[in-house]
């Protein structure tokens, strides 16, 4: 993978949009991801090819929780292994934050994503039912612990 990953700010927010918008049915707008990359408490990793943006990964944190929203990898550039890197990413900006965990949901059908989060050690701890429309399906719920040492 030549890709490299940052931390992206504002400025990309429309090639995240575009990326949004080849990944998932009902994707961020623009304007929806420039008010998270704004509000502080939210963090766009991405992947890059050049000029362009080919994958990205956001999380939000409160005090020491990660709350990952989306995972996305335009088809063009799939299986080559951007989704590992961003998720690596995503461990190693969890570890700089001193987060206790992270955690997403993802459609119960969607077994290649539910393997790609087992690979890098997210377990199922929960299933959120009919939490998903067009079509509606149940949301596994995976989690990632760090251990945090006692003072």
């Amino acid at each position: 993978m030549k890709d490299s990953i940052e931390v992206v700010t504002s400025e990309a927010a429309g090639q995240l949009a575009e990326i949004e918008a080849e990944c998932f049915q009902h994707p961020l707008e623009k304007r929806q991801i420039a008010r998270l990359l704004e509000d502080g408490n939210t963090c766009f990793l991405a992947a890059r090819d050049g000029e362009v943006l080919t994958g990205s990964v956001w999380v939000q944190t409160v005090l020491d929780e990660g709350y990952i929203g989306n995972v996305a990898v335009r088809p063009a550039y799939r299986r080559r292994g951007i989704a590992d890197a961003l998720l690596e990413a995503l461990d190693r900006l969890a570890g700089e934050r001193g987060l206790s965990f992270l955690t997403l949901e993802v459609r119960s059908s969607n077994r290649p994503a539910v393997s790609l989060y087992e690979k890098h050690g997210y377990a199922r701890v929960g299933l959120r039912p009919a939490y998903y429309s067009d079509p509606r399906e149940d949301a596994v719920l995976m989690s990632k612990y760090w251990k945090q040492e006692k003072p």
